[in-house]
């Protein structure tokens, strides 16, 4: 892969920082009890089993620590994190090394320090680590490389005669074709707000190939008058008008969106290459689950992006409390959860997407046409967004973006006051 190149871009934009608090001595042969705080409830499939399953090797490996762990859905894990934020962490907890989450959360000082060189072997792609530093230290370690994409049934589509869209313009058209079918389009979690934000991203960087220096400009400033953040809502607006997305997507959840499309009633699905593991869900029909393929956002017409320009980034990982009164454990158990052959060897072979470290060694040629795809659109990749537009700025930013953006989708805002609210919100 091309892995300096890629990795240097996707952590573009990405710093943070802290303080570390003190540990209390832990004897080996102690009874230890662990916190692990996790944004992953299903723990079946998925992320969540490649979690389960180290913890449950750490505890066999180590009688005498008790994991315990507690399992939110995003939205709520990030809402009661706050609460924990000023209340007292647990021990192990799950980050974004993204601004508008890592910046304020390293400036309360809730998060350890981690000794970078502990982690020289670990294969970790160039790069992929700097979302998590500040000021030359390491706070936290990322879990993944996110692609956005567009997964879709293949059966459904050639059983219908229809193609994959080669241009923007033409997957507007064909979610007429759909609609007419009596099938949703496009499945959309409208409802949390960062996925329609991911979109718009998307779109952006298919404009502008670059929107790095345009998104930090605009944040700094309060100035989202630029006309590549116009045009990129338009286009937004333009797929919601079309009919792209199902009816009520402006309200609806993750849960919602995802069962539209693993249960056949709609023919495409956008999220990020993390559900790949879709493919192997045996709650999900076999006639479904073995039919998902994927495809990247499709090129609009007069922007600087080609098909191999993908909207990518590390997002997802994992920190040690500050304040842990079992910190040592905590590190070691981070640090044993890191090993080149547990989560990411784990998380390729139970098909949950791309690692933050090298998983060349963990390929055999059996993996699902969906992770081989995935892996396909990462090796092709010519350039790579970095950070979403709405994790570039302060958490006032992101709220604002995430809470506004199904109103200008929908009409019910026009796109001038839409970029002049969240330009408010950053100063």
């Amino acid at each position: 892969m091309k892995k300096k190149m890629i990795s240097v871009l996707l952590t573009a934009a990405m710093v943070a920082g802290m303080t570390v608090g003190c540990t209390t001595m832990v004897h080996a042969d102690d009874e230890i009890t662990l916190k692990v705080f996790s944004n992953l409830p299903d723990r079946k499939n998925g992320q969540g089993l490649v979690e389960q399953m180290i913890i449950d090797e750490y505890m066999e490996a180590n009688p005498n620590v008790k994991i315990e762990v507690e399992a939110l859905d995003e939205e709520a894990y990030k809402t009661k994190f706050k609460a924990y934020a000023m209340e007292g962490m647990p021990d192990v907890v799950n980050i974004w090394g993204q601004p508008s989450f890592l910046d304020e959360v390293l400036d309360a000082g809730v998060l350890a320090e981690l000794n970078e060189a502990d982690y020289a072997d670990y294969k970790f792609i160039e790069g992929s680590l700097e979302g998590f530093k500040k000021d030359g230290k390491l706070y936290g370690l990322p879990r993944n490389t996110d692609v956005a994409v567009i997964y879709y049934n293949q059966k459904m589509f050639e059983d219908n005669g229809w193609e994959v869209p080669s241009t923007y313009q033409e997957m507007l058209d064909l979610a007429g074709t759909i609609n007419e079918a009596g099938i949703v389009p496009m499945a959309m979690d409208g409802g949390d707000g960062w996925p329609m934000a991911v979109y718009l991203s998307d779109v952006m960087f298919k404009l502008t190939g670059d929107y790095k220096d345009t998104v930090s400009n605009a944040i700094a400033n309060g100035d989202f008058s630029d006309q590549a953040f116009k045009d990129a809502t338009q286009l937004l607006k333009d797929a919601a008008d079309a009919g792209l997305f199902q009816t009520g997507y402006d309200s609806q959840d993750y849960g919602t969106a995802m069962n539209l499309f693993t249960n056949g009633q709609a023919a495409m699905f956008y999220m990020g290459s993390w559900e790949a593991s879709m493919a192997l869900n045996e709650d999900i029909p076999e006639e479904i689950r073995t039919n998902i393929r994927v495809f990247t956002m499709p090129v609009v017409d007069g922007g600087k992006a080609s098909a191999t320009d993908i909207e990518a980034w590390n997002g997802g990982g994992y920190a040690v409390s500050a304040n842990s009164e079992v910190k040592e454990e905590a590190i070691k158990f981070l640090n044993y959860m890191y090993q080149p052959d547990k989560l990411s060897k784990y998380g390729w072979e139970n098909g949950v997407g791309m690692s933050a470290q090298d998983q060349t060694d963990y390929m055999t040629g059996d993996e699902t046409e969906l992770m081989k795809q995935i892996v396909e659109i990462v090796t092709a990749a010519t350039s790579v967004s970095g950070t979403t537009i709405n994790d570039c700025g302060p958490s006032a930013f992101k709220t604002s973006i995430e809470s506004e953006i199904q109103n200008v989708s929908n009409g019910t805002t026009d796109i001038d006051t839409f970029l002049t609210t969240i330009g408010g919100s950053c100063k």
